[in-house]
């Protein structure tokens, strides 16, 4: 059949929609008309069978914990700094968010593949700017910022300042899993220019919400995906949290176990117990007898819970209880 053969004409298309149009020609009864389409670009990667989130978050709160305590050193100021929730975004919408003039850092971070960002909010250079100088912390007052507004060179030492201590601490947060080494690799007021990945390449972002007189501030720190996806064994194990010392943890535990076993305990000994009911405790008179029979050991308890048995005699003119066994939870004896 040649090609135009198996063409409709237009005034065959044109029947055919005003049919379609009127119902007297029947709509959807082709074959799988229910089956909805669900766009999938090929081209993107895949994020859930990478990177643990988790773990970054673990090094995000340990790089806090050194990042707070550096500052204290280098400006004698605690600034309330909040971690939030590590994501996974693409750099394009990323960049989005952001309004110049920032203090735009790009990083390397070895042996991590490629560049990564390191972002600051002016506010927060600006307040960190008045307590090095002996402020409060105010910071600049006013509207906002110029985008081309450049900072001066007395910023940008500050700025200095505090990227050596977000360096030092980043790399501490991280040498329980890996030994890094970050340097800087250049800097700008328009995050539009630090092109560390592609527009539609993911990223994940680690923001740290800067409490401040003039308002929330924030410091990002942008990893590359691809630059993390060769961790991503690592970062599936758990991650440390202690210093690697296994001297001092070994030490911190006997400690421990000392302080636990001062702790003062409370023992009761049950010589026995006698079932009744309401109506005849309420009926008790002076002189009545309670019958009931003796068990063969009496049971010492600790918090009313049974922890032994014991045989109840008399020591050096005192009362005594000698221990027989050991119960376990359920009240039974140990067959240890």
């Amino acid at each position: 059949m040649a090609g135009a053969t198996s063409l409709l004409s237009e005034e065959e298309l044109a029947a055919l929609q005003e049919g379609l149009a009127d119902g007297s020609i029947p709509a959807e009864t082709g074959y799988n008309n229910r089956i909805r389409v669900r766009k999938h670009d090929l081209a993107s990667e895949d994020s859930s069978l990478g990177i643990n989130v988790g773990a970054i978050e673990m090094i995000n709160e340990r790089f806090l914990r050194l990042f707070r305590l550096g500052l204290v050193e280098v400006l004698r100021s605690t600034p309330k700094i909040t971690p939030l929730k590590a994501e996974i975004v693409r750099y394009g919408d990323y960049l989005k968010t952001l309004k110049a003039p920032l203090s735009v850092n790009m990083i390397r971070v070895d042996p991590l593949r490629g560049n990564s960002l390191v972002v600051i909010e002016p506010n927060v250079i600006f307040a960190s700017l008045d307590v090095f100088f002996g402020g409060f912390g105010t910071g600049r007052k006013g509207g906002p910022l110029p985008p081309t507004r450049l900072f001066t060179p007395t910023e940008i030492r500050v700025i200095s300042i505090v990227l050596d201590v977000f360096f030092k601490s980043l790399k501490e947060a991280w040498s329980p899993l890996l030994k890094l080494d970050v340097s800087m690799v250049s800097s700008e007021i328009n995050p539009q220019f630090a092109q560390i990945a592609d527009e539609n390449d993911l990223v994940i972002l680690s923001r740290f919400d800067v409490e401040s007189p003039e308002g929330d501030s924030f410091i990002d720190l942008v990893y590359p995906y691809a630059s993390l996806k060769p961790m991503r064994d690592v970062l599936r194990s758990r991650v440390q949290t202690a210093d690697g010392n296994e001297l001092t943890e070994r030490h911190w535990r006997e400690a421990l176990r000392e302080a636990t076993f001062e702790a003062q305990l409370e023992l009761q000994t049950l010589l026995g117990q006698i079932p009744t009911n309401l109506h005849t405790l309420r009926n008790l008179k002076v002189g009545d007898l309670l019958y009931f029979k003796k068990p063969d050991a009496a049971q010492v308890r600790i918090s009313s819970i049974g922890a032994y048995e014991a045989d109840v005699g008399v020591q050096d003119n005192q009362m005594a209880i000698q221990i027989r066994s050991s119960l376990d939870v359920t009240g039974k004896t140990r067959q240890d």
